[in-house]
């Protein structure tokens, strides 16, 4: 990358950083993990396209620029600006969601930017949850990566209010108070098939939930 393309994209990611709060006020809730600066891997819910920008806002300096998120390569290469902002801004892991288009392994390629030092932000439901459930069920991806790299820690992270501020469709957000809770590590325990662990990943991100609703009174 040129310097010029590396000055522009640190004035982008620090511009987005700054509109990201200005919009939505957000703030981290760290419930049962600290943001220490070690490897993770950050599971959350996904209702919106902004959903990694909230999550990766609210780390510190340290662990944001060690953390890439997980997205889809179909949305994030479709133009020149959403190409530079995915690739260039967020160093992004771009996967292939569509089997008949692929040509790597999506867990081979998380696995590789683990195996580079680097955290990651993946959504397990694979897509945005734009029905009325909390959360869609969860893909297999999580499981085979925390099979395939047991060391690295899961931290489950409930984003709360973002649909609302960018429904999906819409491309002016509406300005509301958001939150990101982060909870406690969670890993693969010896001889837990893989339906037993996605439960328990599930679960750990609805008790998220439910406790952001006991702080706002009900609201999500």
């Amino acid at each position: 990358m040129s310097r010029f393309r590396k000055a522009l994209a640190w004035f982008a990611a620090n511009a987005i950083l700054i509109f990201a709060r200005l919009v939505t006020a957000v703030h981290a809730k760290w419930l049962g993990s600290e943001p220490r600066d070690i490897q993770r891997v950050y599971f959350a819910n996904h209702c919106s396209h902004g959903d990694f920008v909230l999550l990766w806002t609210v780390l510190p300096p340290a662990l944001r620029r060690r953390t890439r998120p997980v997205a889809g390569a179909d949305y994030w290469l479709r133009s020149s600006l959403r190409r530079f902002i995915g690739c260039d801004v967020f160093h992004s892991v771009l996967i292939e969601r569509n089997v008949a288009n692929r040509d790597s392994n999506p867990v081979a390629q998380m696995v590789e930017a683990l195996d580079n030092g680097d955290s990651l932000i993946v959504f397990p439901e694979g897509t945005r949850n734009t029905g009325e459930s909390r959360l869609l069920p969860f893909k297999s991806g999580l499981f085979h990566l925390a099979s395939a790299r047991a060391d690295v820690q899961l931290v489950p992270v409930w984003i709360n209010n973002l649909n609302r501020v960018l429904p999906k469709g819409e491309i002016i957000p509406v300005p509301l108070i958001c939150s990101v809770s982060f909870g406690p590590p969670l890993e693969l325990v010896g001889g837990e098939s893989k339906n037993e662990f996605l439960a328990r990943a599930e679960g750990s991100l609805l008790a998220l939930a439910a406790a952001e609703s006991g702080v706002n009174g009900g609201q999500s």
